[in-house]
């Protein structure tokens, strides 16, 4: 089976170097930035700007390679690539959730993102607190690692 995606939209934001980008959106180097939507999907930014927080969902296309197992950027340890939120994965997906700032016709401007320069938009949910925020959580091998992660950059190791 063969599976499609068009992009909705491209982020635009000031990172234009996957070596010194955040690693998440909850970093500290996170930034402002645009989510352009495309015309065709504008319609669908209808009721948007009621949630103070969206989920992103991109294609990272500047990752070239798949490995099944890396060395997390919070880590010295190989990982199972689906343990961890590398790049290089098969099916290259990021999600970010960043807090929408507001929206100018089918301009959203965001903060707290972590996306490259050019990133192909695949989808926008609304992210919901009910929905989306657990506390019965296990955070596995990234529990001795949480505090690190708003003082870290990315580097090379992925591209």
């Amino acid at each position: 089976m063969k599976i499609t995606y068009e992009p909705i939209g491209i982020v635009h934001s000031p990172f234009t170097d996957v070596s010194s980008m955040p690693i998440q959106p909850t970093s500290e180097a996170s930034r402002e930035g645009m989510v352009e939507i495309y015309p065709a999907y504008v319609e669908g930014l209808q009721d948007v700007d009621g949630f103070s927080h969206l989920i992103l969902l991109y294609h990272m296309h500047a990752v070239r390679t798949v490995k099944l197992s890396v060395i997390p950027f919070l880590d010295t340890v190989a990982r199972g690539v689906f343990a961890t939120r590398a790049p290089t994965r098969p099916n290259p997906i990021g999600l970010s959730i960043v807090r929408l700032v507001e929206i100018e016709g089918g301009n959203l401007k965001v903060d707290h993102l972590d996306v490259l320069d050019g990133t192909p938009l695949l989808d926008i949910k609304p992210y919901v607190p009910e929905f989306d925020a657990r506390t019965d959580v296990r955070e596995g091998w990234l529990a001795a690692a949480r505090d690190r992660v708003k003082n870290t950059s990315s580097d090379d190791r992925f591209t």
